[in-house]
């Protein structure tokens, strides 16, 4: 009796406590969306972080609760964004396909360099010395931090610059927040023409460093007959939604700075620039 009665008191305090506890995990249980998993179904999984949210989990939870739209998954494009809005039951806006680019055309043949680096070293450590070995302080120093940090094997470093693949690219913008020098940005995967370059250096300086690079001289601006470009900050610039494509600013440029995009050999046009 000594052991039993402390083992039967011991026994119901446990029953007890556990009738409390699955009383309390009824009465202060926090409810699930059951949403929230059927949309991180239709999400790619890739938690990249281009929808502006740690993962896809939390873009879902977010988008249940009213904090973000259906359509901000760059990975799942506007097949996800359907999908999404059908879950949720609202209508959705589809956007264009975006694609990286890197405003850099200054390979190895054709930008100089300050001193030679020999060195196993990424993009932000060359930025650090000294701004990196190209004379142009605008370039793609060609480390390939970028590509470290893309996990579609959407980029890759060629003689010396980052080349996207917009086929593989999805946009999420990793390769962009990485980029030290800030040369890579998005524009429409229909783009027909861009500048590669993003020096804003005096004409004169761009000519001293790199033989491709932009020296805002205005001549693709004067012959663009459907105004789609400007010249600010010695830098040209192409609104995709006015270029034509016709090809009369690559034509006319004295400096070969500008890449003309031509279907469906698009991705040959952006690597033989850079050759």
């Amino acid at each position: 009796m000594e052991i039993l009665l402390p083992v039967v008191a011991i026994g119901g305090m446990g029953l007890i406590f556990g009738a409390l506890l699955a009383v309390a995990a009824k009465v202060f249980a926090v409810e699930k969306d059951e949403r929230i998993p059927q949309i991180t179904e239709v999400l790619p999984g890739a938690n990249c972080g281009g929808c502006g949210y740690a993962g896809c989990s939390a873009y879902a939870e977010a988008i249940c609760s009213g904090e973000a739209a259906a359509n901000c998954c760059p990975v799942g494009g506007n097949e996800a964004a359907v999908k999404i809005a059908q879950i949720m039951g609202v209508e959705v806006q589809t956007t264009e396909k975006m694609t990286a680019f890197v405003m850099c055309a200054g390979t190895s043949d054709a930008a100089e360099n300050r001193y030679i680096n020999e060195g196993n070293i990424d993009c932000h450590t060359a930025h650090r010395l000294g701004g990196g070995m190209k004379a142009c302080s605008f370039g793609c120093l060609g480390f390939g931090s970028c590509v470290a940090k893309c996990r579609f094997d959407a980029i890759s470093i060629v003689n010396g610059v980052a080349v996207v693949d917009s086929e593989k690219c999805t946009n999420c913008g990793a390769c962009i927040a990485e980029c030290p020098r800030n040369v890579i940005k998005s524009i429409p995967y229909s783009a027909r023409a861009d500048v590669a370059c993003a020096s804003k250096a005096h004409g004169k300086e761009t000519r001293a460093v790199c033989s491709v690079g932009c020296i805002g001289c205005g001549i693709c601006a004067k012959n663009c007959e459907s105004g789609a470009i400007t010249v600010k900050d010695n830098l040209a610039s192409i609104d995709a939604e006015k270029c034509i494509g016709c090809g009369a600013c690559v034509e006319k440029c004295p400096r070969n700075a500008i890449i003309i995009f031509k279907e469906p050999e698009i991705q040959v046009a952006r690597k033989a620039v850079r050759g």
